[in-house]
């Protein structure tokens, strides 16, 4: 298995997960450079970090990365990524690709009658707490999905975890959703415990999503879940066969009697990293970097930047981009929903949606 080089463009928060990465994973990928905006930035970044960096676009071609990960901020994302694209390079782009869906139609035209090469970083679907769950959900144990309640993500991020629970994939959903402000005191960051918390306000979204087959989706969250020492994270996912709450799975056994387990969850030496996790005697998780030590969302990561390889020698993805161009859509729809209360949002279909021109 060869190395990856990869160039990370942008500087801010999330392009430094990218960075640990490579370190936990020498043996496997490389970051040539970071290319910064000023070069204060450039500096601190090199000082901090230990990375080369950079502020000209034309001197990280010159080092002919493998693919360019742009983690930019949200509305310049869809950009840049189309000017590395353009410049011949392929793309590992954050979420989500455009905030327009004028842009997503544009990522689906350069790819399919330009050729260029474009992957989407949606980790959800890759966090040890999350693919085991997919996990049992693949497995038949429950039977056919059919009602999921999801307070785990917010948008593109819900939307993804959505259509993949209930194996909905492109079909056709209608959407309504309400917001209401709540109060809460602040206990956590994403820089660490936050001690000294101010009672601040925050907006919560409650949505339904009704698919053409029946499937339903009721979704609520709250952007302090992310970091909170006073609210969690839940999910509930029912098939006619059984059920999957959080971590507790309720199924019929070959007798057809009923059994109730909890997933068996073996963490690695480093704080907040999984290595395995089992429903009964069977692996339902394995982590594909094993004693990398890597937390949740790095390991997700990890998975993106290791296909990338695949991708740009034959085509194969691991996160389709069609299917990352519909989360996308959706969280659209769920921002209209949010601006008619009440008012229900029909899905139309798209380029990327099978059997469409």
């Amino acid at each position: 298995m060869n190395k990856l080089r990869y160039l990370i463009v942008g500087s801010g928060w999330r392009s430094l997960f990218y960075l640990r990465i490579a370190k936990a994973l020498p043996e496997r990928f490389e970051v040539c450079a970071m290319l910064c905006r000023s070069k204060e930035k450039a500096e601190n970044i090199r000082r901090e970090h230990g990375v080369l960096t950079s502020i000209s676009a034309g001197d990280c071609m010159a080092m002919k990365p493998d693919f360019v990960v742009v983690a930019v901020s949200k509305p310049s994302i869809f950009s840049i990524s189309r000017f590395w694209m353009e410049a011949g390079f392929p793309v590992l782009s954050e979420t989500p690709p455009s905030l327009e869906l004028s842009g997503l139609n544009e990522l689906w035209r350069l790819r399919t009658e330009n050729g260029y090469k474009i992957q989407v970083a949606e980790q959800y679907l890759n966090y040890p707490a999350i693919a085991c769950r997919l996990g049992v959900a693949e497995s038949g144990v429950l039977g056919e999905p059919a009602f999921l309640r999801l307070s785990l993500a917010h948008g593109y991020h819900g939307a993804s975890l959505i259509r993949r629970f209930l194996k909905v994939w492109d079909e056709p959903v209608r959407i309504c959703g309400k917001s209401y402000q709540v109060s809460i005191v602040e206990t956590d960051s994403r820089w660490g415990a936050v001690t000294d918390g101010e009672l601040v306000q925050k907006v919560l979204e409650r949505f339904t999503f009704e698919f053409e087959s029946g499937k339903t989706a009721f979704s609520d969250f709250c952007s302090v879940q992310y970091h909170s020492f006073l609210r969690s994270r839940h999910m509930n996912l029912q098939g006619p066969l059984g059920e999957l709450d959080d971590f507790t799975v309720r199924f019929l056994d070959e007798n057809r009697r009923p059994v109730t387990q909890e997933l068996r969850i073996e963490t690695g030496k480093q704080a907040g990293s999984i290595e395995a996790v089992y429903l009964g005697e069977k692996a339902v998780y394995q982590n594909p970097f094993p004693g990398s030590g890597l937390a949740e969302d790095e390991t997700a990561l990890a998975v993106l930047l290791d296909g990338m390889e695949e991708y740009i020698r034959n085509g194969t993805e691991r996160y389709p981009l069609a299917d990352a161009l519909q989360d996308a859509y959706l969280a659209i729809l769920m921002e209209e929903a949010l601006k008619l209360p009440g008012t229900v949002v029909q899905s139309q279909p798209q380029l990327w949606n099978k059997g469409q021109v």
